[in-house]
């Protein structure tokens, strides 16, 4: 009987090397935010080899959904948000937003969030609002240049609004509200934001 070499990258982790790379990676996105943490420095905190990182997460963005705990990799409304023009942007968000909400995945996905808010250091949940799911869309909305962060934060503070009151509140008739309907009445409000005059 042969016995391989383990393949290349793929060292055989000691025991707790999955949560010590957690642990490390909250820290460093804590500190340094998502774009300047890099894995390298993850892996050097954590004493793994960066290989190690990307066996057991993938990418760095990958890595900061398993760090906060996420239940669905941002990206599955990120590239439906991507992909709408610019003059539909508010009702789109709205849209993919609340069908996460209201899926399978929405409870934990939504206490998730709770918990990001009330429980992490808050510099995580900056780092994931500002850096990855308010980035592209923050680049997009900037004009006149320099009011993208004024704009995405401000549409931020609305679907906020709108989590609060749909899914901790529950309230009425928000809460039963079909999900293209709700986007017709608040996708205008965060569209203004996003590219109307805000001052």
């Amino acid at each position: 009987m042969s016995v391989g070499n383990p393949r290349s990258g793929r060292r055989p982790g000691r025991s707790g090397t999955r949560e010590a790379i957690l642990d490390a990676a909250r820290e460093r996105f804590a500190e340094a935010g998502f774009d300047r943490a890099s894995i390298r420095s993850i892996a050097t905190a954590a004493s793994v080899d960066p290989a190690l990182v990307h066996h057991y997460f993938g990418t760095k963005q990958e890595l900061f959904t398993a760090a906060l705990e996420l239940p669905i990799d941002p990206e599955v409304v990120l590239t439906q948000v991507a992909a709408a023009p610019l003059e539909e942007l508010g009702e789109t968000i709205v849209r993919a937003v609340v069908t996460v909400w209201d899926s399978p995945v929405g409870t934990p996905a939504v206490a998730a969030f709770r918990s990001l808010l009330t429980n992490a250091d808050p510099a995580l949940a900056r780092s994931f609002l500002l850096e990855i799911v308010l980035k592209d869309v923050r680049a997009r909305v900037d004009s006149p240049p320099g009011t993208g962060d004024k704009r995405s934060v401000l549409a931020a503070s609305q679907l906020a609004g709108l989590l609060v009151t749909r899914k901790l509140l529950h309230l009425e008739p928000i809460a039963s509200m079909p999900v293209d309907e709700l986007a017709k009445a608040v996708g205008p409000n965060i569209q203004h934001y996003l590219t109307g005059d805000i001052g």
